[in-house]
């Protein structure tokens, strides 16, 4: 058996990947699926359509390199926060999943910031600012709305989870309700310290303890599939949400390593080793992978949060239409040689850190009649190396040393232009690796060393390699000023959907 399969659930796709002994991609496929915005602030998923669509991409990949006999073993990676509701007896969900970027808990939210002391708990226990962007408050929602559910949740008859769980649930034909730790430490649900369930937080958010699956380890084999689903049963041996495996697979496992994501969002995670560090900044700490590299071992993370980056290259393509294909925008971007003081501040669903504004919403400011198209595809991908370069900034001071330093992945990585934007804006290099698929490769690296398959941290590191190191060219006189021009814009997106 000479490959690991990788599955990454995705926000707005599901894909399968399989990698070889030396990290590198050996079969890849992909399918998009609907995105629902029922009403205004609202965004939600078909889990059906999820485990659909996932279920496909795995047999494609699988055919690729000539079936199950060739796999090891399956990693699952996800995006996080996103909740599902389901039967347990029929395995079908409720309702609509409701997905990371739903707004609808920003007033229930508030109401707890409200209760000083239990928002004290929630930030010391959980390491995360109270905000909709989390699983506990869109569970409690649809434990609230969804007609019978409280009661059927308190007599274990439903089920809750992120999209592993939930795709666990499916590869296991119902067998195992799990996730693991990176993800459950997303939910406002889980004690950092003891990594387990707290009763505190399930009694203030009114979560009944049977409803909630086990929580294990994000390397180590926890079932085997249904033979039917793949024509054999492979173990699942590694799960975590997809910014924690991003770090893994980007070989960051020392402390002070930082890595940021592209894709939907931006998600800058930098690895504070085998103790929770608590922000002064605004910055999330959260789980980044447990049981690797030695019996139970955790690594924590301090992690800054943009919940839209890539997101705003799919609004100017679908919803202004003045872009044919997301990779237009970097050429388009180019025909101008700066933004005509033109921002645009994509807070579609609201602002994450450092702001954390769950009622900010989309702006663009500095509009004249010279204006063309190219300057707003620019104004779009700045607004994304601007949104990083604010979290690089809080994430700098929380360290107390300086960044070096930053290693970048995602789709949007190999858009040149907005990697040496990233870097004008931070005024330190970027780094791209060779294989940008970091966060499927780093579900892969749980389950491979989980098995056997990798033998260390020693062997994964030695596998990353750089393809392209972006150095800053602009002057801290200008990127002081960019900055400073960037944060008024930010200040006139706040607030504006306030009730």
């Amino acid at each position: 058996m000479t490959y690991v399969l990788a599955l990454d659930q995705g926000t707005t796709s599901s894909r399968a990947i399989v990698f070889d002994r030396a990290g590198r991609v050996a079969a890849l496929a992909q399918r998009e699926f609907a995105q629902l915005f029922p009403q205004p602030g609202w965004v939600e998923h078909d889990a059906r359509e999820i485990w659909a669509t996932q279920h496909a991409v795995a047999l494609e990949a699988l055919e690729q390199v000539g079936g199950p006999s060739q796999v090891e073993a399956i990693g699952i990676t996800n995006q996080r926060e996103t909740t599902v509701l389901w039967d347990r007896a029929t395995g079908q969900p409720v309702a609509n999943a409701i997905v990371w970027q739903d707004r609808r808990t920003a007033p229930r939210c508030d109401e707890l910031r409200r209760n000083g002391r239990a928002a004290t708990r929630i930030q010391q226990k959980t390491g995360l600012v109270i905000d909709a962007y989390f699983s506990g408050t869109k569970l409690e929602w649809l434990l609230d709305h969804v007609p019978g559910a409280r009661a059927r949740a308190e007599a274990g008859e439903l089920a809750f989870g992120t999209i592993d769980s939930w795709l666990v649930w499916n590869l296991t034909g119902g067998r195992v309700h799990a996730t693991d730790a990176s993800n459950a430490s997303r939910t406002l649900l889980l004690d950092l310290h003891t990594l387990d369930w707290d009763d505190e937080l399930l009694e203030l958010l009114r979560i009944p303890r049977a409803v909630l699956p086990d929580v294990l380890p994000s390397s180590g084999v926890l079932a085997e599939t249904e033979s039917s689903l793949f024509g054999a049963a492979l173990p699942i041996a590694g799960i975590a949400g997809d910014q924690q495996a991003a770090t893994f697979g980007q070989a960051c496992f020392a402390p002070g390593m930082a890595k940021n994501t592209y894709g939907t969002g931006c998600f800058m995670l930098m690895n504070t080793g085998a103790a929770p560090v608590a922000s002064r900044n605004r910055l999330l700490t959260t789980v980044g992978w447990q049981g690797p590299m030695g019996p139970h071992r955790t690594a924590y993370c301090l992690e800054g949060s943009v919940f839209v980056a890539g997101a705003t290259v799919q609004w100017l393509r679908d919803g202004l239409q003045i872009l044919q294909s997301a990779p237009e925008v970097e050429s388009l971007a180019a025909q101008v040689d700066d933004t005509g003081d033109v921002y645009l501040v994509p807070a579609f669903a609201g602002l994450g850190t450092p702001d954390w504004d769950g009622y900010a919403r989309g702006t663009l400011v500095g509009l004249t009649r010279g204006t063309t198209r190219a300057h707003i595809a620019r104004a779009a991908l700045e607004a994304i190396a601007l949104q990083s370069a604010d979290v690089f900034g809080a994430m700098t001071r929380d360290a107390r040393i300086p960044l070096t330093e930053l290693r970048v992945d995602g789709g949007a990585s190999r858009n040149n232009l907005l990697m040496q934007m990233q870097a004008d804006f931070l005024g330190v290099p970027v780094v791209r690796p060779q294989v940008t698929e970091t966060t499927a490769l780093g579900a892969a690296y749980l389950a491979g060393l989980a098995t056997g398959f990798w033998q260390g941290g020693d062997e994964i590191a030695a596998q990353w390699q750089a393809d392209r190191r972006f150095e800053p060219r602009l002057p801290e006189p200008q990127r002081q000023a960019k900055l400073a021009r960037w944060r008024e814009a930010v200040e006139r997106a706040k607030g504006w959907a306030r009730p």
